[in-house]
């Protein structure tokens, strides 16, 4: 498989599925009895420190911890370095989530994941997924500034032009194809990534289109480039892709916390 393709098939953040679909259902959207598949999509998920429990639990078992919030209380973080918007003050949560670059609000607690990589007795490498639940600091939590689908909609066309161009202009195609085809692709994209009933059409498109580029920044985050590319060339890439992937993580917010509307 080509590393394009490979991208394709990266886990979305997960914290977007699990605001997605909790929302969808305390919205009476969805049942509760298809949340935590639809949450895990295929993976092992477990929970640590959920509230009236004593040891990690399996994720339907903890997620009527949520069952007496408003869709609107349940909220989408993805913070970066520089950029904690979303996030109490300092504290373990907020550290949690920055570590973690997402997390899901509430206002008594945050739920944080981390993937544990394991490796069995035969040499597999396989992979689990704890989410901890964290609890708001006394301070309390007030959800800070939410960007419209609308305008992260246009934010993040924007930022895709601008760092097209840019990468064309450091001939990134020479030394990264697969990423410079995926920024092209991504103009007409195609992609599996849904949100639950109760979405808008634009929320709907601007997750997909969102879903896609942040699996293609990951694989420019953590597929380090070759010998072709020198350190300043890699510092002018970067660059190219930073107010991308901030665009990125807008859309995603945007997208996950934006109004419900039943049929």
């Amino acid at each position: 498989m080509s590393p394009a393709a490979d991208a394709a098939t990266l886990t979305v953040r997960r914290s977007t599925r699990f605001v997605a679909w909790v929302r969808a259902w305390r919205a009476g959207l969805v049942s509760f009895d298809e949340l935590a598949d639809e949450i895990a999509a295929g993976e092992e998920h477990l929970v640590a420190d959920a509230p009236g429990t004593w040891t990690d639990v399996a994720l339907s078992a903890a997620l009527p911890a949520l069952a007496k919030l408003h869709p609107d209380d349940i909220r989408l973080v993805l913070p970066a370095p520089g950029d904690p918007r979303g996030l109490p003050g300092p504290g373990e949560l907020t550290g949690a989530a920055l570590l973690a670059g997402e997390a899901v609000m509430t206002p008594d607690f945050g739920v944080v994941p981390e993937v544990r990589r394991h490796t069995s007795g035969s040499g597999v490498t396989f992979e689990t997924v704890l989410w901890r639940f964290h609890p708001v600091p006394a301070s309390g939590f007030r959800p800070g500034f939410q960007m419209a689908a609308a305008e992260a909609e246009a934010e993040l066309t924007t930022a895709l032009t601008e760092a097209t161009a840019q990468l064309t202009r450091l001939d990134v195609a020479q030394w990264r194809p697969e990423l410079a085809g995926a920024l092209q692709a991504l103009r007409r994209p195609e992609s599996t990534a849904t949100l639950p009933p109760g979405f808008d059409p634009r929320s709907r498109r601007l997750f997909a289109r969102a879903s896609i580029l942040d699996q293609v920044l990951a694989l420019a985050e953590h597929s380090a480039p070759g010998g072709a590319v020198n350190g300043f060339e890699a510092q002018q890439r970067d660059a190219a892709l930073r107010p991308l992937t901030s665009a990125c993580r807008q859309a995603l917010v945007a997208a996950c916390n934006s109004p419900l509307h039943h049929p």
